[in-house]
């Protein structure tokens, strides 16, 4: 994977990923058609002191891949915690719950394979941490269901709100996924019952915490 040389700098300077970690991403890039999608080394270490800090008892993921951020976000649950992860594309589903089951979590992973618009509405309540990074032109949709979901004082974590430089050039870029992400950041800044912050850390990763 390409990293420019402040990435590469900050991962030899941060505690390293896990073995399972390093193995999972390898394989990925070997197996999948998209290994870019991978939070990988840097932001995964992100993931998993954010999660130690929030302590949760429940995680939601919308944009499972192969599985490694949801690794990372397992690493600060609580005892008894649980996270359940959405993904629409069955092709990863046995990369995903291979490592899922290699894990210390493996009794604590939940993976639904499935449209998120129609999963989401099915969860109960009472997250703690919320993880979005699944396809951009649905970000909206996925905000408005996920964002009642999380409890007060949660916090949602979104990726990509970057978008390859795209946002910083809307009259130029009229695709489906550069409208979703624009959308959502917008959304999202205006919403009062959210405290905000965007982080230009790769490509771009928002942190909300909900306030009421």
């Amino acid at each position: 994977m390409f990293q420019n040389p402040e990435e590469t700098y900050c991962i030899a300077h941060s505690t390293a990923q896990s073995k399972l970690l390093a193995d999972l991403e390898r394989v990925t890039f070997l197996r999948s058609a998209y290994p870019h999608m991978i939070s990988g080394a840097l932001q995964g270490r992100v993931l998993a002191m954010i999660s130690k800090l929030v302590k949760p008892l429940r995680v939601l993921e919308i944009g499972t891949f192969t599985g490694y951020s949801a690794l990372c976000l397992c690493e600060g649950l609580q005892p008894g915690g649980s996270v359940i992860t959405i993904d629409n594309n069955p092709e990863i589903e046995l990369i995903a719950k291979s490592y899922f089951s290699q894990s210390l979590w493996k009794d604590q992973i939940e993976l639904k394979i499935g449209d998120a618009v129609t999963i989401l509405p099915t969860l109960n309540q009472g997250f703690d941490l919320i993880f979005i990074d699944a396809d951009k032109e649905n970000y909206p949709v996925y905000y408005a269901l996920a964002v009642s979901l999380l409890n007060s004082g949660g916090l949602m974590l979104v990726d990509n709100v970057l978008w390859g430089g795209k946002v910083l050039q809307p009259a130029v870029h009229h695709d489906k996924e550069t409208r979703g992400v624009l959308s959502f950041n917008q959304l999202l800044v205006n919403d009062s019952a959210m405290e905000v912050v965007m982080i230009p850390l790769r490509d771009g990763l928002t942190m909300a915490r909900k306030v009421s």
